[in-house]
C-alpha cells in the first residue's frame, strides 16, 4: 500500500505508508458536504441511516450527522452526484476538499491503533465496516469512517485541515508498537 501522493497537508513518511499499520493521506479525494433537513428532496435522495455509509458507483456517501452527508470520490463523480440533487427546501452543498483533510489507517491492528487515541468502541459489533461516527481522535474533533480495503480493516479519519500534521503524527505514534 505505497502512498505516492505528495501531500500538501502532512509530511508523509514513506515507511509509515508501507507499514503493518499504514497511515496514509487521502486529502486529495474530493469531498462535498451536503446539509439537508429531513423531508427535503436532497435528504430523501441521499438516504442512509445516521452513522452509515454506502458506495454508489464512483462515489462514497457517508451520513455523518442527522442532517449532514459527505459525498466523496473523483471530481467528476462528486460533481455529477451533487448536480443531480434537488436542493430545494433547507438543503445546501459545500466543497470541503480543501478545508477537511482525510487520513486512512489500514492494517490488521488498525482498530488497536485507533483505540489508543479515540473514545469509540472499535469492535465489529459496534463499528462494522460501513459505520461512521463523530469522535475525538487524539483530542481532535473528527469524523471516523470504517471503510475496509479488500477485507483488511481500515478507517478514514476526517478533520479540519489545520490539525493535519498533528493528527498524522499522533496516529504514527499510536501505530508504532504494531509496526515493530
Amino acid at each position: 500500500m505505497a502512498n505516492t501522493f505528495e501531500s500538501s497537508v502532512v509530511a508523509i513518511d514513506p515507511a509509515a505508508a508501507a507499514a503493518a499499520v499504514a497511515v496514509t493521506d487521502e486529502s486529495a479525494v474530493i469531498k462535498a458536504s451536503v446539509r439537508a433537513a429531513d423531508g427535503t428532496p436532497a435528504a430523501a435522495a441521499l438516504g442512509l441511516t445516521f452513522g452509515s455509509t454506502e458506495h454508489r458507483g464512483d462515489t462514497f456517501v457517508a451520513r455523518v450527522r442527522p442532517d449532514e452527508w459527505f459525498v466523496m470520490g473523483s471530481a467528476s463523480a462528486v460533481a455529477n452526484a451533487i448536480g443531480e440533487l434537488d436542493l430545494s427546501g433547507y438543503a445546501s452543498t459545500v466543497d470541503v476538499t480543501y478545508s477537511r483533510m482525510m487520513l486512512r489507517v489500514t492494517g490488521t491492528d488498525a482498530a488497536k491503533t485507533m483505540e489508543k487515541v479515540c473514545n469509540l468502541d472499535f469492535s465489529d459489533s459496534m463499528t462494522p465496516d460501513g459505520a461512521c461516527a463523530g469522535a475525538s481522535v487524539a483530542k481532535v474533533g473528527c469524523d471516523v469512517i470504517r471503510n475496509d480495503v479488500e477485507g483488511v480493516r481500515s478507517y478514514r479519519i476526517l478533520c479540519d485541515r489545520s490539525f493535519g500534521q498533528y493528527l498524522y503524527d499522533a496516529l504514527i505514534d499510536s501505530a508504532a508498537e504494531f509496526n515493530g
